[in-house]
């Protein structure tokens, strides 16, 4: 019929670790309650929909990967939008709104969705809604969540506007007013159809659908006001004594089955995602045992899979939920009988949404929280606001509400996302709380693959890649007990057969082949993370602790290019390396000592930030790569701009990265005699030419 045409709109999201795909399926799970119908896919299988001629709103989700690139399912249509050859009003026809996910610790914030954003305006495409900034280093559901409340209002002016000017030959039906204005009545009027409506739904004590006003009782005040510090239990005035706008109750669309049928044979999950298993060789823990962090190398053996890559890819790595974790979620739902049987879900009756795809079908409990669901993930504020509504105490509710309201944003960052609280922690914390097995599968993300470096060659190494990580330690807090990261941890546990310490003979021929460690991985190739094509290009390369690791891939390759080339120019190597003790985590030292003493690396620059000083006069030396880098800045201004060269970047992108950034910009501001506006534009070239290159993480 007409009015179901005219209600209907589509949603596509490009994703690179699940965040967009989770964001683009809630939109389309909240439509059916604002009276509207949405169909939603990845970019990849964008060929299902004719965007050419697509006349219904679309909205677009997309996230940011690399160094400021669309994710790789969005690499296809970005290529098929940026074809030259396209006409300026090729998209004329087209209304859509985009939600950009970023990270502004990262350069180049939510590039992904910039770069499709201004390619669609560019061919004439119009917004309907103002595109979204959402920043996963202050949280994304700060930009998020508004956004998304004032997506509605957009979507019912633009279907009333294309409705009168029969670009559907029908109006809105009836039934889809009705049911919009029912559940926006509190929504302001009159807003203007790019801005974002940052209202936040005011509840009703007697509507838990629509969420409720909450204020704590006289008792409960009493019992607050005695607390001097707010905890992740517990708040203090104002919050503990105002009324709260808390957003509204997430709607339940799953229906959760669990079947008595034998699940025995599951380990992980199917290489039908390209995933490899693989031996791991060789473990070295390449630090002291006294060291502030725990650095290890693992070779793993990829002869048999035959698998290649170059030095700067990066290869994706499976990992399991820790065990004790599963066991006591499952204790604490009262589950534990039941780990073993196979679950079934079902979409409820009436639910357009659809069952989460990483969520397999006649998997066994236990092993769906085990491989599946993210269970360390920091609960978003929908999440926090599901499972109030399945805590019986009172002031343990009240708590969960103020954590998920407007009014306790700053206590939600303190106390769970900055705290990296997990549901484990908050099921702890509030021991009434006991959410269906439904709501689980609804909000908990996918698990996610951890991505690592290649450190090493495959030309001094083949059939082996290597990886180096330190065990991340979140050291015992009042939210939650000491543990270590989930991929690292686990890593560690797992070779602790066959770790031994640097400069010891391995003793591996009492292990077998099958009886060495094996983990499941995928190549993850970078289309720009490489050694310059040209080998006479210099280079120079900053990365301190783990950061060096693709730097020894790099110099390894280099190394057996100069020996296999002897009469080849190759150009100049610069490494600016940086560690906390000389003598404790000095990654490398001895290989890094080869290259410079052969010349494949033509500058090993190395700082030690916590080394006392040796000697009188260096109690200024350089603690951190950026001091170096600002030593060396003539050489590193000339290498860049007068030689044409290539800066990689690879480490912490909350400190590191962005203080290289800053000295860098400092550095070509004293060089050319610009200011930093120009300097910055300067920067920005050398991003454009792929010559300054980053590969970091938060």
């Amino acid at each position: 019929m007409p009015c179901e045409v005219a209600a209907r709109f589509l949603i596509f999201y490009g994703s690179q670790r699940g965040q967009a795909q989770s964001i683009a399926e809630e939109i389309c799970q909240q439509s059916a309650e604002h009276g509207f119908t949405a169909d939603v896919s990845c970019l990849s299988n964008q060929h299902k929909y004719n965007l050419d001629s697509e006349i219904r709103p679309v909205v677009f989700v997309v996230s940011t990967t690399g160094d400021g690139d669309p994710p790789d399912t969005a690499q296809k249509f970005v290529r098929k939008i940026k074809n030259k050859s396209l006409p300026h009003d090729h998209f004329s026809h087209l209304r859509y709104a985009l939600l950009a996910l970023g990270d502004t610790n990262y350069a180049n914030f939510c590039n992904g969705g910039k770069t499709i954003d201004n390619r669609l305006q560019q061919l004439g495409a119009k917004h309907f809604y103002a595109t979204g900034h959402a920043d996963d280093g202050t949280g994304l559901e700060v930009v998020v969540d508004p956004w998304i409340e004032g997506l509605w209002d957009a979507l019912k002016k633009t279907f009333s506007s294309m409705a009168t000017s029969d670009q559907l030959g029908a109006d809105l039906s009836d039934r889809t007013q009705e049911n919009y204005h029912k559940n926006a009545s509190d929504k302001e009027k009159n807003k203007s159809d790019l801005e974002v409506d940052l209202h936040l739904l005011k509840l009703s004590e007697v509507d838990s659908q629509k969420g409720r006003a909450i204020t704590s009782d006289s008792s409960d005040a009493e019992t607050l006001s005695t607390a001097l510090v707010a905890s992740l239990k517990q708040s203090v005035p104002p919050l503990s004594e105002c009324a709260l706008n808390v957003p509204a109750l997430p709607a339940s669309y799953l229906e959760v089955l669990l079947e008595q049928v034998s699940t025995e044979g599951e380990t992980v999950p199917s290489d039908k995602e390209g995933f490899h298993e693989v031996s791991i060789s060789k473990a070295v823990q390449l630090t002291l045992d006294n060291a502030v962090k725990t650095a290890i190398l693992l070779e793993l053996d990829i002869s048999v899979q035959n698998i290649a890559y170059q030095p700067g890819d990066a290869f994706d790595t499976l990992c399991p939920n820790r065990a004790s974790e599963v066991e006591e979620l499952l204790l604490r739902l009262d589950l534990q009988t039941q780990k073993n049987c196979a679950v079934q879900v079902n979409l409820l009756k009436n639910n357009t949404a659809k069952v989460p795809l990483h969520i397999p079908q006649n998997g066994s409990l236990q092993f769906i929280l085990t491989w599946c669901l993210e269970i360390r993930s920091a609960p978003k504020k929908a999440f926090v606001r599901a499972l109030a509504d399945f805590t019986q105490n009172g002031s343990e509710k009240r708590r969960l509400l103020e954590l998920c309201s407007k009014e306790g944003s700053a206590d939600y960052n303190s106390f769970i996302r900055d705290a990296n609280v997990c549901l484990l922690d908050l099921l702890r914390a509030f021991p009434s709380c006991l959410p269906p097995l439904s709501l689980l599968f609804e909000h908990l993300p996918k698990l996610q693959p951890r991505a690592y470096s290649a450190a090493s060659s495959s030309l001094q190494h083949p059939g082996k890649v290597h990886f180096v990580f330190n065990v991340v330690e979140f050291p015992v807090r009042p939210e939650h007990p000491a543990r270590t990261g989930l991929c690292t941890g686990w890593l560690a546990d797992h070779v602790s057969s066959i770790l031994r310490p640097l400069g010891t003979v391995p003793a591996l021929e009492r292990l077998g082949t099958s009886a060495l460690p094996k983990v499941h991985v995928r190549p993850r190739p970078s289309s720009t993370f490489h050694l310059p094509a040209d080998q006479s290009v210099p280079v120079v390369m900053v990365g301190p602790g783990t950061g060096v690791a693709p730097f020894i891939g790099f110099l390894q390759q280099r190394e057996k290019e100069r020996e296999a080339n002897q009469e080849a120019t190759f150009g100049e190597t610069w490494l600016f390396f940086g560690c906390r003790h000389k003598d404790k985590d000095f990654l490398f030292r001895e290989e890094l000592a080869r290259f410079a003493h052969n010349g494949t690396l033509s500058h090993l620059i190395v700082c030690f930030s916590r080394d006392e000083p040796d000697a009188v006069g260096t109690v200024n030396r350089p603690t951190y790569v950026q001091h170096n880098l600002r030593l060396h800045a003539k050489n590193v201004a000339s290498i860049l701009l007068k030689d044409k060269g290539c800066l990689y970047v690879c480490g912490d992108a909350k400190n590191m990265a962005k203080d290289v950034n800053d000295t860098l910009l400092e550095i070509i501001g004293n060089e050319l005699q610009i200011d930093k506006l120009d300097a910055m534009k300067t920067v920005a070239g050398l991003r454009e030419e792929k010559r300054y290159l980053q590969d970091i993480w938060s």
